[in-house]
């Protein structure tokens, strides 16, 4: 609304808008063409690429979503625990107590039969295999002169037996090319955890008689593991400080009767069944601990027998079966063959195979 000035003609205070007329004798103004007012663009704003941060990039979404599972698996989880009812043991017994008691000693004692069993095996092969290098470089030392002694004919060679300590080798070629053990004097425990023992008493390499050797089959370097693989007439070597003597493996009680027809094959050219007083005396058997009569000058006779009817013997005992000591493993094989010792001389049957 306006409002009248005094007494003067009408004015206006004060042009509203562009509508009201121009005053009193001024000319009119053409209209004014403006120009069209751009708009102002706001500065650019850098937006880093998506590619250059997403491993640093985390979405808040993603927690939600992720509590969102998390609470959903837990809920599950209740009411899938409310489901599902604990099983009720029955309270344990006097007989559970026991049965479980002797389940823990059967394994317990399972446990100390496995490490004995290795201990045995393997623990004592390596504890005899140093004792059978020592005594075999003190009996190479030993040696040294054999030479001498196997140019003079003259002179008796005398073999130093001391419990323990070896004096002769043993070689069992169809065992393979580095079978050989030294043979100490005597038989016991302590004897036998250092090689093959001589029994004492018995004859020495090459003499009338029976040349008898013991030794372990599994454990302690088990010298005779594989005494059971032997054949008739395979060889056995022994050598001393002035000789080598090939044994040769008796035939076994099943082969005496068709023994002719091993005449054709040159390693039995000097075994055949053996008669007489030896006619119980064959390759190989199983026999008793008892059986000490398998060691006689003559196996299995008591009786005295006439110098000129003994022969040169060997005889080999080990356990039977393995891992057990209830019985024992025979073998017998007699003298085939004598070689004097020389430089750079080893016998034929040691490549026997």
């Amino acid at each position: 609304m306006l409002r009248p000035v005094g007494d003067a003609p009408t004015q206006y205070a004060q042009p509203v808008g562009r509508s009201l007329p121009p005053p009193p004798g001024r000319p009119v103004a053409p209209p004014r063409h403006r120009a069209p007012r751009r708009p102002v663009e706001p500065p650019t704003e850098v937006i880093p690429r998506f590619e250059d941060d997403r491993d640093d990039y985390e979405d808040p979404q993603d927690d939600l979503d992720r509590d969102d599972l998390d609470r959903d698996d837990l809920d599950r989880d209740e009411r899938a625990g409310a489901d599902r009812h604990e099983p009720e043991y029955p309270p344990e017994g006097p007989l559970r107590k026991v049965v479980r008691g002797t389940g823990e000693a059967l394994i317990t004692l399972g446990l100390v039969v496995l490490l004995f069993v290795v201990y045995e095996v393997y623990v004592t092969d390596l504890i005899s295999a140093g004792k059978q290098d020592d005594v075999t470089s003190a009996l190479d030392e030993e040696w040294k002169d054999s030479n001498t002694v196997a140019a003079d004919p003259q002179r008796e060679v005398k073999y130093d037996l001391l419990d323990g300590k070896a004096f002769a080798k043993i070689y069992i070629p169809v065992f393979g090319a580095d079978y050989k053990f030294s043979i100490v004097e005597g038989t016991t425990d302590k004897d036998l955890e250092t090689g093959p023992g001589h029994y004492k008493g018995t004859a020495l390499p090459g003499e009338k008689g029976n040349f008898a050797v013991a030794g372990h089959r599994v454990g302690k370097g088990s010298p005779f593991n594989d005494l059971d693989l032997l054949s008739s007439c395979d060889a056995i070597v022994v050598e001393t400080q002035a000789s080598w003597f090939v044994y040769r493996m008796l035939p076994k009680n099943s082969e005496v009767a068709g023994w002719a027809s091993r005449a054709s094959d040159p390693r039995c050219k000097d075994v055949a069944p053996l008669s007489g007083p030896y006619s119980k005396t064959q390759g190989q058997e199983i026999v008793l601990p008892s059986a000490g009569e398998v060691i006689n000058e003559v196996p299995y006779n008591e009786a005295q027998v006439p110098e000129d009817q003994l022969k040169s013997l060997m005889t080999l005992t080990t356990c039977h079966p393995r891992f057990s000591d209830k019985q024992r493993l025979i073998v017998h094989a007699t003298l085939a063959q004598h070689y004097p010792k020389s430089d750079g001389f080893l016998p034929p049957e040691l490549k026997e195979q």
